[in-house]
């Protein structure tokens, strides 16, 4: 029985992105042990995974503010004793020179990708085996590819997440969209106008419209929008309630949020909103999938800071923004979600 270990650590989006990989190895390969190694943040994630045998939770991000405390509490000599297994062989997915260090630290064989395919080519110098996997490919297709490669069968076929995430109940009964409004960088943020808007559209063809949120300044948002729009702000919960509450949704609408891979893992039907960033390499992928970017002439610049805030010019949000109106995103929106009477039949 070929037994696995798999490094990759983060971020949200990265973990969902290697997903379909995993269900894709455990169908070819009879057997197969599968182990992962992954932030503490997410490491429920691998767990909703049949084909995922034990997670190995590690704390880098914790550790690196306080590395003394990390080395005296014990937990970094912890870690360490988990790697201690008889593994055939470790997959080094993350591609980073501190992931490529912690599957080293294994002690067994370690491929990876190649040094133009990774990205810190310094990580490749830890591999006994690199592949060559070309980088204009999703990165959903670019894991698939490495662990085709390295575990030795022939890619195919559309990706499959592979989740098992039951529903959440709810006493609503009748079809609603999930806004996932939370992101980090100013300029990614859809406008909190275009939320009310929208949110007032999905009302009024008889959707139910929920908030979900994850810190004060979402939550701040979102109570926001139910004052204006009747927006339903739903409680502070933990990954996996979110993640029924997705799937419990007909629809969703995101901004570039790790969230939103989530929801394209669980195959709903999805908007996601891209102002300043690309979605061509590490967009939302899959099923029932729409991404809509804006064409205006600076993007994606992929900047935390608008240029014009920079010239110190003054907005409400960044002009890139206005091409993806709430008509814009309606319209779309209309187009992959059932009507609401449909839901509404389903559910009877």
């Amino acid at each position: 029985m070929p037994k696995v270990l798999l490094v990759k650590m983060s971020s949200l989006g990265d973990v969902v992105h290697t997903l379909p990989a995993v269900t894709e190895a455990a169908m070819n390969i009879p057997g197969l042990q599968l182990d992962w190694v992954i932030e503490e943040a997410f490491a429920e994630i691998p767990t909703w995974h049949p084909a995922v045998n034990k997670v190995i939770s590690v704390a880098l991000r914790r550790w690196r503010k306080n590395p003394y405390e990390a080395l005296k509490s014990g937990e970094w000599a912890g870690f360490g004793e988990k790697l201690k297994s008889d593994y055939d062989l470790v997959i080094d997915a993350q591609g980073l020179l501190k992931s490529a260090l912690i599957a080293k630290k294994v002690g067994a064989e370690v491929v990876g990708f190649d040094r133009t395919s990774v990205r810190e080519p310094l990580a490749s110098a830890f591999y006994q085996r690199r592949y060559s996997v070309a980088r204009q490919m999703h990165a959903v297709e670019r894991t698939r590819e490495l662990f085709a490669q390295g575990l030795g069968y022939a890619k195919s076929g559309p990706p499959d997440y592979g989740l098992r995430i039951d529903a959440a109940e709810s006493e609503e009964t009748g079809p609603t969209v999930m806004f996932l409004h939370g992101t980090t960088w100013f300029t990614k943020h859809w406008p909190e106008s275009f939320w009310s808007d929208l949110a007032l559209r999905c009302r009024e063809a008889g959707y139910s419209v929920w908030a979900a949120w994850g810190n004060n300044e979402e939550k701040a948002r979102a109570e926001r929008l139910e004052v204006s729009a009747g927006v339903r702000v739903l409680p502070r919960m933990p990954l996996k309630g979110i993640a029924e509450h997705i799937a419990r949704a007909q629809a969703i609408v995101t901004v570039d949020t790790g969230l939103g891979h989530l929801a394209a893992a669980l195959a709903k039907p999805t908007i996601a909103l891209y102002g300043p960033t690309n979605p061509s390499l590490t967009g939302i992928y899959g099923a029932q999938q729409a991404s809509l970017s804006s064409s205006y002439h600076c993007a994606p610049c992929m900047r935390k800071h608008c240029r014009y805030e920079v010239l110190g010019e003054k907005f409400d949000y960044p002009p890139c923004w206005y091409e993806l109106s709430p008509e814009v995103v309606w319209g779309r929106l209309r187009q992959i979600m059932p009507s609401a009477e449909t839901s509404t039949m389903r559910k009877s």
